[in-house]
């Protein structure tokens, strides 16, 4: 059954990276993340209300509490990452990067819950490493960075040579943090009913997106979102509030170095749809880092 909750958790996953696309064109990613946030929040409450788990918050253990806690500020560092990533980024480039979160989680899931690294489950991290490479190209036109741009002394100006290239780190920084979210997750859903961890840890991130948008001034621009990307805000945060249900009830009742990289099969839906609403097509190599992608995941199963 938790194979069926993870496909769920990768059919939302998908959805939601398309309509958060569309939310934040001219909205700012911090305001946006902290927007969502709280129909993410409301969601989860609406869960632990019809599941009746509500009352087990008195019985949750201080040390699960805790890594409920730890998995909600990794949470929150990954989506403002992820976000702030796709909002100068291309989707078709964000996401890659972002679901090579796959191969950090499962060395984690080795080093801290002891799950073996069988030889297949090794091939599936290479393919997989290796398909994000591919899939993380240039396009044609694309201008290169100020960092790299040449003076007519012939020698490279002083403008930091990560300039224009931020979608990336932001997006690496979006894989680290998503990584550290699973693990810390898994072992803090230990004894916990699913939804109830999950509203707890969505407090967490609502907290810390909203210290995010006051920290940088942004608490103004709230009144001035635009009422169709406010919509498509909300939809992603429906979206997400169901693939974190899905995931979280596939990571409490499955292993953790199987649920995370079906649910990183979300990529399919997301070049989909990114193709469909965006026109961003895939060059014959990045194809071919998707189909290596795709093919690693599907070895993690085995």
């Amino acid at each position: 059954m938790w194979i069926l909750y993870a496909c769920g958790s990768a059919l939302f996953a998908g959805i939601t990276s398309i309509l958060a696309k569309c939310g934040i064109r001219r909205t700012d990613s911090n305001v946006a993340t902290a927007v969502r946030t709280i129909v993410v929040l409301l969601f989860a409450w609406i869960m632990v209300l019809v599941v009746g788990s509500g009352s087990q918050i008195g019985q949750i253990e201080g040390r699960t509490l805790l890594f409920l806690i730890l998995s909600g500020l990794a949470t929150g560092a990954s989506w403002l990452c992820y976000f702030r990533a796709l909002a100068i980024g291309d989707i078709n480039k964000v996401v890659p990067i972002d679901k090579s979160s796959t191969v950090l989680t499962i060395l984690l899931a080795f080093l801290f819950l002891h799950e073996t690294i069988s030889p297949v489950k090794a091939a599936g991290v290479a393919l997989i490493a290796v398909g994000t490479f591919l899939m993380i190209e240039k396009k044609e036109g694309e201008k290169k960075p100020a960092g790299e741009a040449v003076s007519e002394s012939g020698r490279r100006n002083k403008t930091p040579i990560f300039h224009g290239k931020s979608w990336f780190l932001y997006a690496c920084g979006s894989a680290v943090f998503a990584s550290l979210t699973s693990i810390l997750g898994k072992i803090g859903i230990t004894g916990v009913e699913s939804n109830l961890g999950t509203a707890i840890r969505t407090g967490v991130v609502l907290v810390m997106a909203w210290v995010m948008v006051f920290a940088t001034g942004k608490q103004k621009t709230v009144r001035e979102i635009p009422p169709k990307e406010l919509g498509f805000i909300c939809l992603s945060g429906l979206a997400t509030g169901g693939s974190w249900l899905c995931y979280y009830k596939a990571l409490q009742e499955g292993p953790a170095s199987v649920v995370v990289p079906i649910d990183k099969l979300s990529i399919l839906v997301t070049v989909a749809f990114s193709w469909i609403v965006f026109r961003e097509r895939l060059s014959l190599r990045s194809g071919l880092g998707l189909g290596l992608i795709v093919g690693g995941t599907m070895l993690m199963l085995f």
